[in-house]
């Protein structure tokens, strides 16, 4: 049987919207079962954000042996700024960077993002989802600030869920 390079991408880029889509759910439904088990007078926002900030805590450690001071400090923020969009993209955004006006400045664009979908889908509200994409972001940055004796900040411009079409982050270091 001869090899259809072509029948094989599709099938596995199909593949990867399916493994996309089932870990946005799986979410939602740890979500959903974390309710029910914390009870009636949970605030669903809090455990979310508590998820989040575990989530972020554990990716930003995970960044810290790919990320290389040795080539300067800009390549080192380019590289991290890089790493946190590739997050979203594995999860089926589309994401990119780009150079900000400042020196050490740099926005990450979200052009797509299927997490409002797997909120609206949830009946998640919307402003929980920025809240907990902002607290990923965010932690993630703790340790390697920590690690890198740095004082980076993400801030939130614009959100895809608050109905502005794009989720737009400022990556920057923190003036003293």
């Amino acid at each position: 049987m001869a090899f259809d390079a072509e029948k094989e991408i599709t099938k596995l880029w199909r593949d990867l919207g399916s493994a996309q889509s089932e870990v946005g759910k799986t979410y939602m439904r740890w979500r959903r079962a974390a309710l029910e088990i914390a009870g009636p007078g949970a605030d669903p926002t809090e455990v979310s954000l508590k998820a989040a900030r575990i989530i972020g805590a554990e990716f930003g450690r995970s960044l810290l042996p790919r990320l290389n001071w040795l080539k300067g400090e800009e390549a080192w923020l380019i590289s991290l700024a890089n790493q946190l969009a590739g997050q979203w993209a594995t999860q089926g955004a589309q994401v990119k960077v780009e150079k900000g006006a400042n020196p050490f400045e740099l926005f990450i664009k979200w052009e797509r993002c299927p997490w409002p979908t797997f909120a609206k889908e949830y009946d998640v509200p919307m402003e929980e989802d920025v809240r907990c994409c902002d607290a990923i972001l965010e932690t993630s940055l703790m340790d390697i600030n920590v690690f890198f004796n740095v004082e980076y900040h993400i801030e939130t411009l614009k959100a895809i869920p608050r109905g502005q079409g794009v989720c737009l982050r400022r990556l920057a270091k923190r003036i003293k």
